[in-house]
């Protein structure tokens, strides 16, 4: 069976922010089981907590897409660097900590990126990314998209998928992934 991991994005955020509990609640419609958790150490999403935390209590396997939203993007990534899943869905993701203090206490960029493992440890990878995010610069996200050759799409309204471009539904997403996963 396929199963679903919604991982949300640091700074405090929730399972309930955004279009979270739209997409999960429109990927069990598709009988896709899905886990949207609260992560440990919301503040900082520090790798030292998140990836245990993924690894240990909601342990994806080569059913699971994992859809990581900014530092849950990350942690999506650097999951994918050393396990297999079905795939994955980036959104609003980056490969550098961007000057912020917070994100070099994360850990997540303490390490070069294993870009080849991330790739050949799941079957596809769709992409978000917002042109006018005021987090990321739109050329982090390029980077991304050229080294896992994701499935690529990008918003010129969209923001950072959530926060002051707060959107309730994300069918853009849900689409792509149907599509990933043959249910159209």
């Amino acid at each position: 069976m396929t199963r679903a991991i919604l991982i949300h994005g640091n700074g405090n955020s929730k399972p309930t922010d955004n279009w979270l509990p739209y997409l999960k609640k429109e990927l069990e419609k598709l009988n896709i089981k899905v886990d949207a958790p609260q992560f440990p150490d919301t503040e900082l999403a520090r790798s030292s907590y998140w990836l245990p935390f993924l690894e240990n209590e909601l342990k994806p396997d080569e059913n699971t897409i994992i859809v990581g939203h900014s530092s849950g993007a990350i942690a999506a990534m650097r999951y994918a660097e050393t396990h297999r899943i079905l795939g994955s869905a980036l959104i609003g993701t980056y490969y550098t900590d961007l000057g912020i203090e917070a994100e070099k206490l994360s850990g997540y960029f303490d390490l070069p990126w294993k870009w080849e493992n991330i790739k050949k440890n799941q079957k596809w990878i769709i992409q978000f990314a917002g042109v006018n995010d005021p987090w990321i610069p739109i050329e982090e996200a390029h980077v991304v998209r050229d080294q896992l050759k994701t499935d690529y799409y990008e918003s010129k309204d969209q923001g950072h998928f959530g926060g002051d471009y707060y959107k309730e539904t994300f069918p853009e997403l849900l689409e792509a992934i149907k599509k990933k996963i043959g249910k159209l």
